[in-house]
């Protein structure tokens, strides 16, 4: 029996993990899955020894504040890894601590596969070679990224992006749509999954409800999270429904979204609902990634379109007058917004990003 350990640190890692095993799975059904990640992963299998909701720390200020924490996740996995002693091991994003991991496991004579590869064409782009050096196969799920480590001479697969899987392979709760289509047009509000986001982004969102009653305004809970969590930030005053792990199916039906940095942009693309990016972090930590981070956009639309296709509202610019201009402006455009996302999904390619991965990595 084959015996694979993957580590995944964060929502979309679990995401992606799931749907990597299931294809993994189908490709040998002996197998022994040992993974860092979440209920997704889980779900299909894998023995879980730790759970992202622990290990989700975001921006340079609150890595080093917990960096003791880290540090501790560290050895552990480690230890982990050489208890299970795999014959492969699996890394999924979440740099900061799988590109330490790397290094040591490529030391132990242990194959590593990255896949999700690492997004140093933001920044730290000199630790192309070392990530090369460190890894046996990089797998990457972004078109340009090819092109990207290509002009370091370092060859590397694209099988195409997994949420496309995610979505085709999506069944809606007709139950839940049902009850949503009777009522007004709905603002979906995706504030994140991490506890430090979601307490700067979602104060914020909430802050167009009054000025926009002919809308039904959802919370898009992340599974980690509670109900309790989110009511705790919210005025009291203030009405708006909240589901938890139900972000699909609001998506599905949402008329609008107002969305936090990360894969979720990429999925309220790839479910059609014009979007406004708002992202605020750490002062300090977003100080010192303005003076590293060397694109343009911090949305995934925006950076595989390589032009401003949706509005990113970052720090400051996150306020209630400018998010109310910008709904109106949303409004007013969105049907060029739905062309553009049409063009984005063009240019993502086909379906199948999971089986081409599972592929590379059974066979080699």
């Amino acid at each position: 029996m084959e015996k694979l350990y993957i580590i995944a640190g964060e929502a979309s890692g679990d995401l992606h993990g799931s749907n990597l095993i299931k294809a993994l799975n189908q490709k040998n059904s002996a197998l022994n899955i040992r993974a860092w990640g979440g209920d997704l992963m889980e779900s299909q299998g894998a023995t879980v020894v730790k759970h992202y909701k622990d290990l989700a720390f975001m921006g340079f200020v609150e890595v080093v504040k917990n960096l003791k924490t880290i540090l501790g996740n560290l050895r552990f996995c480690k230890e982990d890894i050489l208890k299970f002693n795999p014959d492969k091991l699996i890394l999924i994003d979440y740099p900061g601590f799988n590109l330490r991991i790397a290094k040591w496991a490529k030391d132990q004579k242990i194959p590593v596969y990255y896949y999700v590869a690492p997004q140093i064409w933001a920044w730290h782009t000199s630790r192309v070679h070392n990530i090369a050096k460190n890894t046996d196969r990089i797998l990457s799920i972004l078109p340009f990224e090819k092109t990207f480590y290509g002009r370091y001479g370092v060859d590397i697969d694209y099988v195409g992006h997994p949420l496309i899987d995610a979505i085709d392979n999506f069944i809606p709760d007709a139950a839940f749509a049902k009850d949503y289509l009777r009522r007004k047009p709905i603002v979906a509000l995706l504030p994140g999954s991490r506890k430090q986001e979601i307490k700067r982004i979602l104060p914020e969102m909430i802050s167009l409800i009054e000025k926009y009653k002919e809308f039904t305004w959802v919370i898009a809970g992340a599974p980690s999270k509670t109900v309790s969590f989110y009511r705790s930030l919210l005025p009291k005053d203030v009405s708006i429904d909240i589901c938890i792990d139900k972000t699909y199916d609001l998506l599905s039906i949402a008329d609008y979204a107002l969305v936090s940095s990360g894969t979720a942009t990429l999925e309220t693309a790839l479910f059609k609902v014009p979007q406004i990016v708002c992202y605020r972090g750490n002062w300090l930590s977003f100080q010192i990634a303005k003076r590293l981070v060397k694109v343009p956009f911090i949305s995934l639309v925006n950076l595989i379109a390589n032009k401003e296709v949706v509005k990113e509202l970052i720090q400051k610019d996150l306020n209630e007058s400018e998010l109310t201009k910008q709904f109106e402006l949303l409004r007013k455009n969105k049907d060029s917004i739905l062309e553009e996302y049409e063009n984005l999904i063009t240019q993502l390619g086909s379906s199948g990003a999971s089986k081409r991965a599972a592929e590379i990595i059974i066979n080699n």
